[in-house]
């Protein structure tokens, strides 16, 4: 049997989408955002079962790239 994943979206206490990304077997799987309260992307990147991988990319308040990091395979 396959797992499949499912798409989950986090929220900030004032009720704007904090997180967005799919799961799999209860983990972080494939590309996930984060988002600031006033919307502006904050960061994203992908994971493979919940460990993060490949690279991510780190926002500026206006949501345009700042910087960008490659995780090291553990």
């Amino acid at each position: 049997m396959t797992e499949e994943t499912t798409s989950k979206t986090e929220y900030h206490r004032d009720g704007t989408v904090c997180a967005n990304g799919q799961m799999l077997g209860g983990s972080l799987h494939g590309y996930w955002e984060w988002y600031r309260k006033d919307g502006a992307l904050k960061r994203s990147g992908e994971f493979a079962r919940g460990e993060q991988v490949g690279e991510w990319t780190t926002y500026d308040a206006s949501g345009l790239p700042y910087k960008t990091t490659r995780v090291k395979p553990k």
